[in-house]
């Protein structure tokens, strides 16, 4: 059934919502202020999902998307919004997220950080299919709410070296034995360097491996295979005698090297204002004691040692905290850091005072953010705490806990835009203790 709606926002996904007959309707696509019409494909007991089928009246905020594959890739799903709405939406779904869920307000909103809107995707999974139909291979993301591999011959929001590298990639998989056992390509591009780490299911042939060789020279990457499944498994194959990935905090005078399958922000440029911004606003001391819980490879340990910090970094993969040693040591940090495993998803009391008495906190969590740490703060716990988060509704849950039951006052938050171009909302946080 086709309804003609009026947009009035947007929802934690980026859809358009409207009202039909005392109903929610969500509708991909459609932007606030618009009139559209749509038709109703799915029915829920409490609201209803639309698909756009013509913007009848185009809301302020619509502009022409800049890739050809808009609407049809998954890779991002807010091109069609000019870039300051992107930001307005992502700032709203922060503020409604903190009132409605922690039950908190910020004593300050800041104002968002922001990078390039276009080429800032320095990390990416592509998935790689061989369509036997079509006698042909696709390489890059899925398509919108599908499986299937989008049909995509350049993407915007990639580093133009990696996209201009889509098709000659799908052309060389073509001529290769193993195409059918190839499913995934991981990007990691570094100043300096473009790593492809190919993740194989059978050894390619020796004809393989001349392609492969002769690929890697004419574009200059460096082919890593991955062949265990696992990505600590992944090793170079070609060439052999690179500098390796590395990326620099000049801010803090740090280069830290990682490897291609080890986490790093996708969008270096706003990693580096992201980490100069929580640095400042966790104020670190000289000798103060600083701990970074969910610490990866030390992004952030690094720099606030780097201001003089004695600096506990805490990560549960026993990987990333060998890396962070070995950067710590790269950087003549050694002194001031130290870093250990431990599940952050299984803490209480006991173990955070285990830890020592700690001055400050920088909390970095994934999307599950860290409930359990939160709840597991003491009487001693830090008079000053940073969370990064990446979840707008798990960052609001922990703050009512911070707030209403630990005895912090949320002093401010803002978005920082690390994924323009989608609905992804990043956003940083500061308390400090009553």
């Amino acid at each position: 059934m086709e309804v003609v709606l009026q947009i009035e926002g947007l929802d934690h996904e980026a859809q358009g919502i409207a009202r039909h007959e005392g109903k929610v309707v969500f509708v991909d696509g459609a932007l606030p202020g618009e009139t559209v019409r749509a038709e109703i494909k799915r029915r829920r007991s409490h609201f209803d999902q639309a698909e756009l089928r013509a913007v009848l009246v185009p809301g302020p905020s619509r502009t022409e998307p800049r890739c050809p594959h808009f609407g049809h890739c998954g890779g991002c799903n807010m091109q069609h919004a000019d870039p300051a709405a992107q930001i307005a939406y992502k700032q709203r779904i922060l503020e409604d997220n903190l009132a409605r869920i922690g039950k908190v307000r910020p004593d300050s909103l800041w104002g968002p950080l922001q990078g390039p809107d276009w080429g800032y995707r320095q990390r990416a999974r592509l998935t790689v299919r061989w369509v036997a139909k079509k006698g042909r291979v696709l390489v890059g993301f899925h398509e919108k709410r599908s499986s299937f591999v989008a049909d995509m011959d350049s993407c915007a929001i990639l580093t133009p070296a990696v996209s201009t590298l889509l098709v000659p990639l799908r052309n060389l998989i073509m001529e290769l034995t193993v195409r059918e056992c190839l499913p995934q390509i991981e990007v990691a591009h570094s100043e300096d360097l473009l790593v492809l780490v190919l993740r194989l299911l059978e050894l390619p042939t020796d004809e393989d491996k001349v392609k492969m060789r002769a690929f890697a020279d004419r574009h200059g990457v460096q082919f890593w295979w991955q062949t265990r499944g696992r990505p600590d498994t992944a090793h170079p194959f070609y060439p052999l005698e690179q500098p390796g990935l590395a990326y620099r905090l000049d801010e803090f005078d740090l280069e830290i090297p990682f490897g291609p399958t080890e986490f790093t922000q996708v969008n270096g440029e706003i990693n580096r204002v992201l980490v100069g911004k929580a640095v400042r606003l966790l104020d670190p001391q000289p000798e103060e004691r600083v701990m970074d819980l969910f610490c990866g490879l030390g992004n952030f340990s690094l720099a606030l040692a780097r201001r003089g910090a004695q600096v506990l970094g805490i990560e549960g993969n026993q990987v990333l905290v060998d890396r962070a040693y070995q950067n710590a040591a790269h950087n003549g940090l050694e002194k001031n850091t130290r870093f250990q495993v431990a599940n952050l998803f299984e803490v209480d009391e006991s173990t955070v005072a285990g830890w020592g008495v700690q001055d400050k906190w920088l909390i970095d969590p994934p999307r599950d953010g860290a409930i359990d740490l939160v709840k597991a703060i003491g009487t001693e716990g830090p008079r000053r705490i940073v969370y990064v988060s990446c979840s707008p509704a798990t960052l609001a849950r922990d703050a009512g806990v911070l707030v209403h039951q630990k005895g912090y006052r949320l002093k401010g938050a803002g978005v920082f835009n690390m994924f323009p171009h989608t609905a992804h909302v990043e956003s940083l946080a500061l308390f400090d203790r009553e």
